[in-house]
């Protein structure tokens, strides 16, 4: 795990009154990546808000949806670097993208549901970690476990 996914798991076991996660999938990777980014978290976090459960209605995850927003607060303004994230989450995922489909399968696995979003966030956070660090918009370190070599933003 990495700082970014550390704090999204985090925020993730955050609950409101209702028993709902008090951070929606959009939200937790996009918010991660505001301080970096030189953004206002609060003002991310309210943009964020109606992009849970795939806009609500189902289509596109959170969490792909909150990827696409870190990559643009980076600045990175690179249609391939989208189209990335979108390829590889249908490759792990059955071609699958959005929110009520993932979903569905995951039921269908007899999967349980925040396990799954956190998954997805997780997920999403990693691939755009890649992304910046390839375009140079965060630091790294190495560090090394067990003779393997490990990069971790800094």
């Amino acid at each position: 795990m990495s700082k970014y996914t550390d704090l999204a798991m985090e925020r993730r076991n955050q609950f409101n009154p209702d028993g709902k996660p008090a951070w929606n999938c959009c939200q937790a990777v996009v918010s991660v990546f505001t301080q970096d980014a030189g953004y206002d978290e609060d003002a991310c976090m309210k943009a964020a808000t109606y992009f849970r459960g795939g806009m609500q209605m189902g289509s596109v995850c959170g969490a792909v949806t909150g990827s696409l927003l870190a990559l643009g607060l980076a600045g990175v303004d690179d249609p391939q670097a989208s189209n990335e994230i979108i390829r590889k989450v249908r490759e792990n995922h059955k071609g699958l993208i959005e929110c009520k489909d993932l979903l569905r399968v995951n039921a269908e696995n007899k999967g349980e549901k925040m396990q799954h979003c956190n998954a997805m966030i997780r997920e999403c956070i990693g691939y755009v970690e890649g992304i910046l660090r390839e375009s140079g918009k965060i630091k790294c370190f190495v560090s090394t476990d067990n003779g393997r070599k490990m990069l971790h933003p800094s």
